[in-house]
């Protein structure tokens, strides 16, 4: 566990505006040149954005995982895809199922401890390409699928370091702050974002849900939406069997990768419970912890108005050792 080398900027230094300002004010697109639909065992799909920009199929590839409710429109995307390109490295963003514009074909989507698509699609990837290097990078609810997945493949070889920002390590702990204060800000974004992707759900598969429209938009916080919707949908018996099962805290001290987590203890999704101890973390994995940065901010410059976005340099940085 180390301290982190990060200095908010002055004038950003509330957690809720590190974590909204690039959001609302950053205008960029993420380097997409290639889209691939990528077809499941199971006849669903998932679809891959790819950032090749010239570079040759032998560089590093990135493979990035985005958060909840998030896709190739999502700035903090286009901002780490802009630096790999920069570094000399493809990238490839891995949108979950139903987080592309078009909807997947089944009725379940995508949740917080679902490691099965990544690990399949890692697998083929390794076949392509057996020898390059890859990392993997994940933020918030990503981070939480990518570490997950490591610990369920600590022998694993097809990705030679990860990094993971600010993951929700323990989801009910998760679940009970952003109830709280302007937290519930964040989450009714979250819960409009999935209510719209599972709503259009309803209208296709209406006869193969365990829930209605009714339950769906009942749910107001992520304890009701997790017990009456996610949990059912995806065949846990209760919301506490999900956030047990899902949570990545568990699988930290058996990740076998050099993998480096970054947090805030100021993130407004979360305290500092969810964090694990010394104990609970393998020799590969370092938490780098900062007083400040929000939940996936980490945003510094002296002068207001000119931000510069820290996160594009520190997942480069560490990265670069790997590749």
């Amino acid at each position: 566990i180390t301290q982190s080398a990060f200095k908010p900027a002055w004038w950003l230094k509330n957690p809720h505006a590190q974590t909204m300002y690039a959001t609302l004010t950053r205008r960029i697109k993420a380097p997409i040149d290639k889209h691939e639909r990528f077809e499941l065992p199971d006849g669903d799909f998932i679809d891959l954005a790819w950032a090749i920009n010239g570079l040759s199929e032998d560089t590093p590839l990135v493979i990035f995982l985005h958060g909840l409710g998030g896709s190739v429109d999502s700035t903090y995307v286009a901002g780490q895809l802009l630096a790999y390109n920069e570094n000399g490295w493809r990238a490839v963003l891995m949108h979950f199922r139903g987080a592309s514009k078009e909807p997947n074909r089944l009725p379940r989507a995508y949740h917080s401890g679902d490691t099965g698509d990544l690990d399949y699609f890692l697998k083929k990837l390794a076949i392509k390409e057996p020898n390059t290097k890859k990392a993997l990078v994940g933020v918030s609810m990503g981070g939480n699928i990518l570490l997950k997945w490591l610990g369920e493949h600590p022998q694993q070889s097809i990705v030679n370091a990860a990094v993971a920002i600010s993951v929700p390590f323990q989801l009910r702990l998760v679940a009970d702050r952003v109830n709280q204060g302007f937290s519930r800000v964040y989450q009714s974004y979250l819960l409009r974002r999935l209510r719209a992707i599972l709503g259009e759900k309803l209208k296709r598969f209406s006869d193969q849900l365990p829930w209605s429209a009714i339950d769906l938009n009942a749910a107001r916080c992520f304890w009701t939406f997790d017990e009456t919707i996610t949990a059912p949908l995806y065949g846990f018996p209760h919301v506490h069997a999900y956030y047990r099962a899902a949570s990545s805290r568990q699988y930290l001290n058996q990740i076998k990768t050099p993998t480096l987590l970054i947090h805030a203890l100021d993130d407004p999704f979360m305290t500092p419970e969810v964090l694990p101890p010394l104990d609970e973390l393998s020799p590969c994995v370092t938490l780098e912890l900062s007083g400040f940065g929000g939940h996936v901010g980490f945003i510094t410059g002296k002068v207001p108005g000119l931000p510069v976005y820290w996160l594009d340099e520190r997942v480069p940085k560490f990265l670069n050792g790997y590749f």
